[in-house]
């Protein structure tokens, strides 16, 4: 039988303590083999061509050129899939947006507990991004805007009745989905919840870039804000997000708990809420990412009689929650991201 190869991983980090960690701690899989350990993104750049590395681990954070550097140099002519680890949120998402597949954030506290957590995840990511295919930034992007642009529906003003809302679920590869799906739909749109996997810290500072560059208003989830037309709420790290109705609509509870799915915020929490609280009057959309979370929770919903989208392969960074979701048969339309936000201004301008 042929021995199944390893994946051989670049680590890029100035701090001595995080190489030697990372390099023992993610050569404990038996899949992955460390090839080399940079303490700059130059040395790096000598590294790739001596080592050959499937997948990077890259800070941020580096002297003589940052890792936001070393992506706009590296992924034009070598378009490796990079995983950044970085303790600061805006570092994370400038890396995303220069091209750069996931990021996890580094242990502030370094128990041995919070250690190998930490680890577990990391070789996670560097397992499900190792095939990902790696995007141009910006390019998708522009596509879904000019897909959205093109015989966008009109909008009635009131959709719904009144109760239509949107929800929507992600992990790996999300934060730019998310945007393309949702930057260029119209004020009008009744309210979205997101959940994208993300740590503390991090989600409200994604909640921030998505209010800059959508057409919505987007803030991060406090228990008891209301979800209303123009507004789309993302759940904070560390609590999950569940949709409510009452009198007056629909608002959210945002609220510690135990990982459900592996996960807090988790993406099920999110749909099994809203198969209960809206029911019908919910489209949910689950975008790219590994493992299942969302699936089971989406499937709850379409069963409700919701319309319910569905990354496709070929535009996943990772086809794994959507894969699972379609599998259990609770997708009613899989889409590439460039087409979902299309369709769903125009489910919504249908009478339901």
């Amino acid at each position: 039988m042929t021995e199944k190869k390893r994946i051989k991983v670049l680590v890029v980090d100035d701090s001595l303590f995080f190489r030697m960690k990372f390099s023992s701690a993610i050569g404990e899989d038996p899949e992955i083999e460390v090839v080399g350990a940079a303490s700059s993104a130059v040395e790096a750049m000598q590294y790739i061509d001596q080592f050959k590395p499937d997948v990077i681990t890259l800070d941020v954070e580096m002297p003589y050129m940052s890792g936001i550097e070393f992506l706009k140099k590296l992924l034009p002519g070598r378009p490796l899939p990079v995983l950044v680890v970085s303790s600061r949120p805006e570092n994370a998402f400038d890396a995303l947006e220069a091209g750069a597949l996931d990021f996890e954030k580094k242990p502030m506290v370094t128990s041995p507990a919070d250690l190998a957590q930490f680890f577990e995840t990391l070789r996670s990511k560097i397992k499900a991004i190792h095939k990902s295919k790696v995007r141009q930034p910006g390019a998708a992007a522009e596509a879904s805007s000019a897909s959205l642009r093109r015989a966008v529906p009109v909008l009635p003003k009131v959709i719904d009745g009144g109760l239509a809302v949107i929800a929507i679920g992600a992990s790996t590869g999300g934060t730019d989905a998310i945007v393309q799906v949702v930057k260029d739909l119209p004020p009008a749109t009744p309210g979205i919840v997101i959940v994208q996997h993300m740590p503390a810290g991090f989600t409200k500072m994604y909640a921030e870039r998505l209010d800059r560059v959508c057409r919505m208003s987007a803030k991060e989830a406090e228990d008891g804000d209301r979800v209303t037309p123009g507004k789309i709420i993302v759940g904070a790290g560390e609590y999950h997000l569940r949709l409510k109705l009452d009198s007056k609509g629909y608002y959210v509870r945002s609220q510690k708990g135990e990982k459900v799915s592996g996960h807090c915020p988790s993406v099920d929490v999110l749909f099994q809420s809203a198969a209960v609280e809206a029911g019908r009057h919910c489209i949910g959309v689950i975008l790219t990412g590994m493992g299942a979370d969302g699936a089971r929770g989406i499937t709850q919903l379409h069963q409700t009689g919701a319309y319910t989208i569905g990354q496709d392969k070929e535009s996943c960074v990772v086809y794994g929650m959507p894969m699972e979701a379609y599998k259990m048969g609770g997708i009613s339309r899989q889409l590439p991201v460039s087409q979902i936000g299309r369709e769903i201004l125009q489910q919504l301008s249908k009478p339901r």
